[in-house]
């Protein structure tokens, strides 16, 4: 299976932040380096539009076949597109159909080898057509509101728990976390969703789950990260 990481490089939240330094490393090796580490796993791929993204991806053992059109590299460029595209540049490539494939978020650093083991033993065991994972939500969906015009609080009517009970009263939710897609070429093709009756979630702690959008979310990954290599040595 092959595993696509796109990384774009405009990023408003944090600023170059695909190759910002994270602990030692770019943030977008610590995705590569899962992915080369993890069994099942045959190609590594970055979809990218920038040249310094590039350079830093083939340095850490990544694939860098092509660099992305500047069509597919705004802020309103579908995923779905990137994807695609990727894949298809793959079966032009060796002329091999490609059935599914893995995305990897490169804004996941908490993910390693192993929940991409683990994902693709749970997708082949369950016979899924896509995989996603997911960790629980932080917040019971009862307690979201919107607020009118007038700034009158309105329950957004997620949900069915009360939106004044403690939260262990509340049914869970799950949220998806970014960090492992196993989708389907087909049903991506032709419906251009990865949902589908046979979606499968693969569920991670939260502590695994942190996707860096903002400045204060890449300070709360290097205070993880720390721990984790502290842990480690």
């Amino acid at each position: 299976m092959i595993a696509l990481i796109p990384a774009r490089g405009g990023s408003k939240g944090v600023p170059g932040k695909n190759i910002k330094d994270l602990c030692g490393k770019p943030l977008i090796a610590y995705a590569i380096e899962a992915a080369l580490r993890a069994d099942g796993i045959d190609r590594v791929i970055v979809t990218t539009d920038d040249q310094a993204i590039a350079d830093v991806a083939r340095e850490y053992g990544a694939e860098v076949p092509f660099i992305r059109p500047d069509y597919l590299a705004s802020d309103t460029s579908s995923a779905i597109d990137v994807y695609l595209h990727a894949t298809e540049f793959v079966m032009n490539e060796t002329g091999e159909k490609i059935d599914k494939f893995m995305v990897l978020l490169p804004t996941v650093p908490m993910r390693t080898e192993k929940h991409i083991e683990e994902a693709l033993a749970q997708f082949e065991r369950d016979e899924a057509t896509t995989l996603i994972s997911y960790t629980e939500a932080e917040v019971p969906a009862s307690w979201y509101h919107t607020i009118d015009d007038q700034g009158r609080l309105h329950n957004a009517g997620f949900g069915q728990g009360s939106n004044v009970s403690n939260r262990q009263a509340n049914e869970k939710y799950y949220i998806p976390n970014g960090a492992i897609y196993i989708l389907d070429y087909d049903l991506l093709k032709e419906k251009r969703t990865y949902y589908c009756d046979n979606t499968v979630a693969y569920v991670m702690k939260s502590e695994d789950s942190i996707d860096i959008d903002y400045p204060m979310d890449f300070e709360i990954a290097r205070v993880f990260m720390e721990k984790r290599l502290k842990e480690n040595k």
